[in-house]
């Protein structure tokens, strides 16, 4: 009797939204034919990624090579309050095998007033480094650009490396830079970092970030001459001091946020080339340590410097159909009853995305099960973009670094448009 009564239930609550689900996309052959095209569209979406992954050429350390013709090159490390990073960065740097096969190395460290001990651990390294007090910053810089700008004018090098105090370099990371830079011919090389992951959050969320940066920058077309597309990695960031000034350096985007992406716009605006590459066994970093740092980051990654509501709301979209519309599918097709096309291509995609994420998981050393969670990691994003969407659109305030920068286009340091 129970178990009758159990069945009757089901059937009811199958069929609760039956009435109103129109036919044709229950029974018909035009529901097979959008359930198919659903499909296609949900499965080329999350297919790019895993084939822009495999496209992305890899530096490992076997493969580095001299170059022909050594340069001087000028490592440029902006520093605001870094205490808890700069020491292993310096140590790192102090590692390198550049100068030992012909080349020459110049360390600048630029304190962009810090409350903490950065200035002491720089000063007191044994690779002592030329150590800077960043001047106060002008109005309408961004504080990363203007410790760049200002260490690039005391550097003495044919080869800028930009280099943030939070990454970890194998040592011939500097060689491998200088190689690729010979080899390609390029004004500009730059190494994506093998992202370290500690904690719960960190473990969830940024797997995510990087399908997103692939897929918004489509990253392996930077490589090509030909190409518009342009982009870069501001923890690890080469250029010939000719591409540096022909480009304007970061002088000529002193206002931007992201100032890596744009500098490399730069280069390609003004005939230059680039060459992106991921260097996991060369450069590691941990991005962001706890949540609320990540969020900020994230936050400021994802909006820019200057607010776009169209494309806020083009991230919000892409994360809810290739992520979250699977379930939502398999929940109506459940409810409805009878809409057996939708229940498989709902649960195939589900599926084929665990697959996705798992294999990112894997493919950036992290712990696999954490593939399992991505709808959390949607929510996370969802949360993000929804509050860039209500500070753009209210004129708020960007916080980072101990500073802020308005939302919707303003120059740092000025008032916020009306």
């Amino acid at each position: 009797m129970r178990a009758a009564s159990g069945l009757a239930g089901t059937s009811l609550g199958a069929g609760l939204l039956t009435p109103y689900v129109p036919a044709i996309l229950l029974v018909s052959p035009w529901a097979i034919a959008l359930a198919v095209l659903y499909f296609v569209v949900i499965f080329v979406g999350n297919g790019i990624p895993v084939v822009l992954a495999y496209q992305m050429p890899e530096l490992t350390v076997g493969e580095v090579g001299d170059p022909r013709r050594p340069h001087r090159l000028s490592v440029i490390v902006p520093a605001r309050n870094e205490e808890r990073d700069l020491a292993r960065c310096l140590d790192d740097l102090r590692t390198q095998d550049y100068a030992a096969r012909g080349g020459s190395v110049e360390v600048i460290v630029v304190d962009g007033g810090s409350t903490d001990r950065t200035w002491s651990v720089a000063t007191e390294h044994p690779l002592r480094p030329v150590t800077i007090h960043e001047p106060p910053l002008p109005a309408g810089w961004v504080g990363k650009s203007w410790a760049c700008h200002i260490g690039q004018q005391h550097a003495t090098g044919d080869l800028l490396l930009f280099l943030d105090a939070d990454t970890r370099l194998a040592p011939p990371t500097l060689r491998a830079a200088a190689w690729e830079q010979e080899r390609r011919g390029v004004e500009m090389v730059t190494f994506a970092s093998r992202v370290v992951m500690e904690s719960f959050w960190e473990r969830v969320v940024l797997p995510l970030y990087v399908q997103l940066v692939l897929l918004y920058f489509v990253t392996p077309h930077v490589n090509r001459r030909t190409s518009k597309r342009a982009m870069a990695n501001g923890q690890f960031l080469l250029m010939t001091r000719e591409g540096y000034d022909r480009c304007g350096g970061h002088e000529r985007i002193r206002g931007d946020v992201l100032e890596d992406v744009r500098l490399a716009q730069e280069v390609k605006r003004t005939g230059g080339a680039i060459w992106v590459c991921w260097a996991p066994d060369l450069l590691t970093t941990r991005m962001y340590e706890g949540p609320r740092e990540m969020y900020e980051g994230l936050s400021k990654n994802l909006h820019g410097t200057h607010f776009s509501a169209v494309r806020q709301v083009g991230f919000l979209v892409a994360v809810f159909g290739l992520f979250w519309s699977p379930f939502l599918v398999i929940a109506v097709a459940l409810l409805a009853g009878g809409a057996l096309p939708w229940l498989t291509v709902g649960l195939s995609l589900v599926g084929l995305t665990v697959a996705k994420q798992v294999g990112y998981q894997h493919a950036l050393r992290a712990p696999l099960r954490y593939g399992l969670l991505y709808p959390l990691a949607c929510l996370f994003y969802f949360a993000m973009l929804l509050r860039n969407l209500r500070h753009g659109l209210s004129g708020g305030m960007m916080p980072w670094k101990g500073r802020s920068y308005s939302m919707n286009g303003s120059p740092p340091g000025q008032a916020p448009r009306p």
